[in-house]
């Protein structure tokens, strides 16, 4: 256990340093490794990892859904999804920000990534918000915690990780992330409800639309709408795998983008480059987390780690709740990707032994890892929000997320409860 702090340690220190999250653990751990097992091994053991997941098809849905995502930004298609929210919520005493959370999740179905999440719906929705009177700090608060829904609701890149990582089937995966996800929305618009119903000034109404503005504010979101429902029901009901889904999908937004003429040569160029960018990115981090993965395991330390837990001799309740507290320790420092794989292959045979569904874990660490990325003191979410608005304290932005934690405790309390809202979807697939 020495040598892992040692490594965390080090870790934490690259990180301050600003070297890249990816970059930093795999230092780590070939350094780590070798100082073990040996360098020739350690250097053997880069080659294979980066081969064997650069090769692996399962991560061939990754550049499809980022390019899926992308293509949607570029589009105007999140401004689109904000209006019609807006038209439906903007009178109520903080709609801006109920519509923000119903935007997020609708641009979560379309999209893989919270950061590209939180970036589009930063420059739409903050102005906004602003203009109104909205206090910045929560306005900044609602957008950091609508864009932890992208990673719930499919398509989700960490979905994807998790699958890999665990062997648990893709499809029942994405389809039981359904359900909790509006059990987010409604938990986080139940949230600002009662945050504006006690503090007017944060969040005030906004102008009615009649119903005609309403009707032609649905008109511009049909399509996207209608590809959702495609890609997700083409898997609920086994028409087609996650992969094929992922290539529709891809396919459909490129159409769309076609149709309404808001896709030029030049702004294709720029998205097949910011996939490209996002998906090495990607990659760059999954291979750090698993060589920084086999120091942990070679040291001994995974195998410390889980007999210490399971000396404790929890309940299934009391193990959760451990795990709960240690994803919210490490999302101060570790985006999803690099949590979920860093994590599972350690958890996940404790979680297994205690007769936790490997569906509704998953669904529990992606939730968990989007809390970590929102909470208090340096939730990578919040920071990422903060610097796209200018002006912004940290402590407002803090101060903004506190009821949308609140609300993130019961959303768990209820699915810890009640294991149902997970499973229920998977267990009807075809």
């Amino acid at each position: 256990m020495t040598a892992t702090l040692v490594a965390f340690v080090a870790l934490f220190a690259l990180l301050l340093w600003g070297v890249p999250i990816g970059f930093a653990m795999g230092i780590v751990g070939v350094v780590g490794f070798a100082t073990v097992v040996g360098w020739e091994p350690a250097i053997a053991m880069v080659g294979q990892i980066a081969i064997d997941n650069v090769m692996n098809y399962n991560f061939s849905v990754l550049p499809l859904f980022i390019m899926m995502g992308s293509l949607f930004a570029h589009s105007k298609m999140a401004d689109e999804l904000y209006g019609a929210a807006h038209a439906l919520l903007g009178h109520l005493r903080g709609g801006l920000a109920m519509a923000t959370i119903l935007a997020c999740g609708g641009f979560s179905a379309v999209s893989g990534s919270s950061l590209a999440c939180a970036a589009a719906m930063t420059k739409v929705s903050v102005p906004m918000m602003k203009r109104h009177g909205y206090s910045a700090g929560f306005a900044g608060a609602t957008v950091a915690a609508g864009s932890t829904l992208d990673i719930l609701i499919p398509p989700s890149i960490t979905m994807v990780i998790y699958s890999i990582l665990t062997e648990v089937n893709l499809g029942k995966l994405m389809v039981a992330g359904f359900l909790p996800g509006f059990l987010t929305i409604a938990c986080y618009i139940a949230a600002i409800g009662l945050v504006t119903r006690a503090w007017p000034h944060l969040g005030p109404a906004g102008d009615r639309t009649g119903w005609r503005g309403r009707l032609v504010a649905m008109r511009d979101v049909w399509a996207m709408i209608l590809l959702f429902t495609v890609t997700l029901g083409g898997i609920y009901f086994g028409v087609f795998t996650p992969t094929e889904a992922a290539g529709i999908g891809a396919f459909g937004a490129f159409s769309l983008a076609l149709l309404r003429r808001r896709l030029t040569l030049a702004k294709f160029g720029q998205m097949v480059i910011e996939t490209a960018t996002t998906t090495s990115m990607i990659f760059f981090v999954v291979i750090g987390a698993l060589l920084f993965a086999n120091f942990i395991t070679v040291s001994g330390s995974a195998v410390a780690l889980q007999q210490w837990i399971g000396g404790f001799h929890l309940s299934r309740t009391g193990l959760i709740l451990m795990l709960l507290a240690i994803y919210l320790v490490l999302g101060c420092a570790l985006d999803a990707s690099a949590m979920t794989v860093l994590t599972v292959p350690i958890f996940f045979p404790l979680v297994v032994a205690a007769g936790i569904d490997p569906i509704w874990f998953g669904i529990f660490v992606i939730i968990v890892v989007g809390i970590g990325m929102i909470h208090p003191p340096v939730g990578m979410l919040l920071l990422v929000v903060r610097s796209l608005i200018p002006g912004i304290r940290t402590r407002e932005i803090v101060y903004g997320i506190l009821p949308f934690i609140a609300a993130d405790a019961v959303r768990i309390g209820l699915m810890i409860a009640f294991p149902s809202i997970i499973l229920v979807l998977p267990s009807l697939m075809k």
